[in-house]
């Protein structure tokens, strides 16, 4: 990040008034749309899902043919230390004194897989599983970032109205001390009531400095998550529509729709496979392969010329039966067994732990809904109370400290509401992604979602040939089966 950005964001973050949109107020839907864009976390987890459709390509290689080529050259040069001799006609003739010989050949070879026992199917289902796995993990991930943003916005927002309901008591008290300045002169109270008002007055502008701190804080949380410094923030929009009637409708929910439950079963899928993948090594394997070759070679610069290559063609068939691994293979087979046992065990364990995420989250919401009808009538009550508390110290009934007390209630039930609203929009969103159902097509429609498909579809079919889905069907005859899943979706 730049300095420049650095110094914004900070001077952003430590402004301590209200600023205000040029346009319009910033809406959660705007929030939320931005940070489903621009969020490291998400577009993180984006390429690390990318990174797992390539294991679908990698697994479906093992149906494909490989086509390699090599070639060489190589030259070698003998000093004798006899020169050979020999007899012509009756004459001897002197031979060379060393020997040069040259090299060069080519060759073309394709192997295509026929049979491998199941193995390349096995590979494949449990790469098609992760993919399935990780398309949830990003869910995960998404839903996790969008209740970040949701709980960033409402503390700004209880942040500007904390600071509101500060800056206002600062007033209030600093016109009762006037009052109470005013009246000591004429002597209807005395220096303790002064003093009793400077204290107060006192100690609502160190609240203020906190409610100042607490907002620059939230404001720094929410421009590292949303990716922008809040404005003016709308009111956020109520979430009751999306919630269920009932705990039981939240429970069923959050079995078919949580993210890390449908993670853990296409990772019971995966672990499935890799067991029949583990089987398919008792099984023989077949391939096919052809090559051709060229080849070269002269001795002394005698020899072929260029373009006298001898060539060579070949095919085959091969077939590979194990017969002893050293116990290699049924090792493999039991760890394969226990993982996907871990993996089965951990599908009851997600589910658990959303039973409880989804009590916990609807206990919250059902306290938090409490406590602000509760707070909404405390208000109500003591702003009654402070305005018949003035009055009554206007004739003579009531002390400076009585409206002094009266006064502080009054801003403590302020702020208890503020927090009250925030924490029962916090608790409903808790209960959206308990359920799996905190979705940016519900809480922004107009922005454009990312589909993991797409990038899946753009890869998946990479470097396939025709004679694929032949290779498929042959591949699963007599491999090891699958074992489905125990239960659940």
């Amino acid at each position: 990040m730049s300095k420049s950005r650095r110094a914004s964001l900070l001077a952003a973050a430590c402004c301590m008034g209200f600023l205000a949109s040029a346009a319009s107020a910033e809406t959660l839907t705007d929030a939320v749309a931005l940070a489903y864009q621009t969020n490291p976390t998400i577009q993180q987890q984006r390429a690390v899902q990318r990174a797992a459709d390539e294991g679908v390509v990698q697994a479906k290689s093992g149906f494909r043919p490989t086509v390699s080529a090599s070639a060489s050259i190589s030259g070698s040069r003998t000093d004798l230390a006899h020169p050979t001799t020999t007899v012509v006609g009756g004459q001897v003739v002197q031979g060379a004194d060393n020997t040069k010989v040259g090299a060069s050949s080519a060759t073309l070879q394709l192997s295509q897989p026929l049979y491998t026992g199941g193995l390349a199917s096995a590979n494949l289902s449990s790469a098609e599983a992760d993919v399935l796995a990780g398309r949830e993990d990003l869910r995960s991930v998404e839903q996790g970032v969008l209740a970040n943003v949701i709980t960033a916005y409402v503390d700004v927002r209880r942040g500007q109205e904390s600071l509101r309901i500060a800056q206002e008591n600062v007033s209030v008290l600093t016109r009762q001390l006037d009052e109470s300045n005013a009246r000591f002169e004429v002597g209807e109270i005395t220096r303790t009531d002064v003093a009793q008002s400077q204290a107060r007055l006192a100690a609502a502008k160190a609240s203020l400095s906190s409610s100042q701190a607490t907002l620059a804080v939230a404001r720094a949380n929410y421009a590292q998550i949303v990716g922008q410094n809040p404005t003016d923030l709308a009111p956020e929009p109520s979430l009751a529509e999306l919630l269920p009637a009932s705990v039981e409708q939240a429970f069923d929910a959050a079995e078919a729709n949580n993210p890390a439950v449908l993670a853990a079963r296409f990772g019971e899928k995966a672990a499935a496979a890799r067991v029949a993948a583990a089987k398919a090594a008792y099984l023989p394997t077949v391939s096919a392969g052809a090559s051709l070759g060229y080849d070269a070679s002269e001795v002394n610069g005698s020899g072929k010329q260029f373009g006298e290559y001898d060539r060579a063609i070949s095919g085959s068939i091969t077939a590979r039966v194990p017969l002893f691994t050293g116990g290699l293979n049924a090792s493999n087979v039991r760890a394969a067994k226990e993982r996907e046992n871990a993996a089965r065990i951990a599908v009851e364990g997600a589910k658990r732990t959303v039973v409880q995420q989804v009590s916990a989250a609807w206990s919250t919401l059902l306290a938090a809904r409490a406590n602000l009808v509760s707070n909404e009538e405390q208000v109500r009550a003591t702003k009654i109370a402070f305005e018949g508390v003035r009055q009554e110290q206007q004739v003579g009934l009531r002390t400076t400290l009585d409206v002094l007390n009266a006064q502080q209630e009054l801003r403590a039930a302020e702020l208890a509401l503020v927090t009250a609203r925030r924490d029962e929009y916090v608790a409903s969103a808790g209960v959206l992604q308990a359920m799996g159902a905190l979705d940016v097509a519900k809480l922004a429609p107009g922005v454009e979602r990312y589909d993991p498909k797409t990038s899946y579809d753009r890869v998946v079919h990479s470097g396939s040939v025709p004679w694929e889905p032949l290779v498929r069907s042959l591949d699963k005859v007599a491999s090891p089966a699958i074992a489905t899943s125990s239960g659940g979706k």
